[in-house]
């Protein structure tokens, strides 16, 4: 029963992000999906943030292997999943929308640091993932505050 409802509640988000990118799509229908994303760079620097974690995952105990260890591999699904929500959402929402990606992006830190303090990987390792997401916390956190500055056009000196 739990499984089922957690399929069934993932394929509801996943029925959402599809129908919100669909409207967005029929609003601007020269909008290509693959060249729209061409300038998403932060979801690139998750995906590789992530494939970084799987290189590590392999070297973690098994005991923690599939407890923190796929809690923090799930966190960056999420945290792709929700940037990329937020990438195609609407101009009103995407704050709000970014916002929940800072959260996302600031618990999948604690929960890398909290491997790292229990000696689940090693500090090489944390180090490579935390270089990489304090690069996603600050595009994020850019992303964010991008939105809350009216841009300048047609300045005058």
């Amino acid at each position: 029963n739990t499984a089922y409802f957690y399929l069934s509640n993932f394929n509801g988000v996943l029925k959402r992000v599809h129908d919100t990118i669909e409207s967005n799509m029929k609003r601007n229908s020269t909008l290509s999906l693959s060249l729209s994303l061409g300038n998403a760079s932060i979801l690139n620097k998750i995906k590789e943030g992530y494939l970084v974690w799987m290189a590590i995952v392999p070297h973690i105990p098994k005991t923690a292997r599939y407890t923190i260890g796929a809690r923090i591999e799930n966190k960056f699904l999420d945290l792709l999943e929700l940037t990329y929500a937020s990438y195609f959402s609407e101009k009103e929402k995407k704050a709000e929308k970014i916002s929940e990606c800072i959260f996302a992006s600031d618990i999948l830190k604690f929960l890398i640091s909290t491997a790292w303090d229990g000696k689940f990987i090693a500090n090489k390792q944390y180090e490579e993932i935390a270089v990489r997401m304090d690069e996603i916390g600050k595009m994020l956190w850019g992303w964010r505050k991008s939105l809350d500055t009216p841009q300048k056009k047609n300045r005058t000196l």
